[in-house]
């Protein structure tokens, strides 16, 4: 089976592609290595998936359309995997313009083709940025998300829209996946694991923004590969949330960070950031009855294994900008 993943080269990507291969399938991998952050933690994962045969990697922007149809005229794929994406909240807010080129124009692309070449699956990678301030926990896939806090919420919440639209008129059939907070090993320098560790193994303070009180909804990258493979299966449209189902305290994180480094933190605090949320909390019900999924990985063991990936990887990941 030969299959489409956007955004290759990127976090969870990366990893989607690995279990793909290990599944036998023959993957298609697009991602225009853009400089959203250091192209080091992309070529570092690109290098490895170029390892397996059944791998081929296109350089190419999913906004652009015309290298998109030129790579659909040139190959017939059962599903489109879309995790190509520009993530993170607060930039959203700089550069929103950036966000809705990839996030929602991407989307629309991908879709168009999937349409005019008859391509059955397409699986969209969302955000539990969707859900917004006020919903009440733990956020069910049916909750409120019309009230987006930034511009990279509200592109995914377009790219949401289109997704069922095409799968109205179309009879695509499409899994929305929301995702919440990922991490692990490779993970991106601007989300608050990378920031953190590094900063204390190298010795310099972090900022936590409000007063380290939050809670967040932390999913290892391994279960969330998992649940993303799982969604290939034909469901109609579903929106389906994928979370640890178990949300974890900031302050309490950072503790397991300095238990892991040997290391105390310095903590620096400033105001929440008005894009930023207070807690998110997944109910993954949906998840479990439709797709068997489950998250597995433990925050501890998580912490862990993302600690001693930095400091196997140390003599270089230290002189990433988070």
């Amino acid at each position: 089976m030969s299959i489409l993943v956007t955004g290759c080269a990127g976090f969870i990507a990366s990893n989607v592609c690995r279990l793909l291969h290990d599944e036998g399938h023959t993957i298609h991998g697009v991602d225009n290595l853009n400089d959203a952050y250091d192209v080091r933690l992309k070529h570092w994962r690109l290098e490895k998936l170029e390892a397996n045969p059944n791998f081929h990697f296109h350089n190419m922007d999913i906004s652009d359309y015309p290298a998109m149809l030129s790579l659909f005229e040139a190959d017939t794929y059962s599903s489109v995997i879309n995790l190509g994406a520009r993530a993170g909240v607060r930039y959203s807010v700089e550069d929103p313009w950036v966000y809705y080129q990839s996030n929602t124009i991407g989307t629309l692309n991908l879709l168009e083709l999937c349409r005019k070449f008859e391509v059955g699956k397409f699986v969209l990678s969302s955000t539990s940025s969707a859900y917004g301030a006020d919903t009440p926990r733990p956020f069910h896939e049916d909750s409120n998300t019309s009230k987006p806090l930034s511009p990279y919420a509200a592109s995914k919440m377009d790219a949401e829209t289109l997704t069922y639209t095409y799968h109205h008129l179309y009879g695509i059939d499409c899994t929305v996946l929301r995702y919440f907070t990922v991490y692990g090993p490779a993970g991106r320098p601007d989300m608050v694991m990378f920031i953190f560790i590094q900063a204390i193994a190298e010795g310099r303070p972090i900022t936590v923004f409000g007063d380290g009180r939050q809670e967040r909804d932390f999913t290892y990258v391994d279960d969330i590969a998992r649940g993303t493979v799982a969604a290939l299966k034909p469901v109609g449209y579903e929106i389906i949330n994928l979370g640890s189902d178990n949300p974890v305290v900031l302050a309490d994180v950072i503790t397991m960070m300095e238990d892991c480094l040997e290391k105390k933190a310095v903590i620096e605090y400033a105001p929440m950031h008005a894009a930023d949320v207070v807690a998110t909390w997944a109910n993954v019900d949906k998840a479990e009855s439709m797709l068997g999924w489950k998250a597995q990985m433990s925050i501890e063991e998580g912490v862990r294994r993302t600690v001693d990936w930095y400091m196997q990887n140390r003599e270089w990941t230290k002189g990433i900008k988070a």
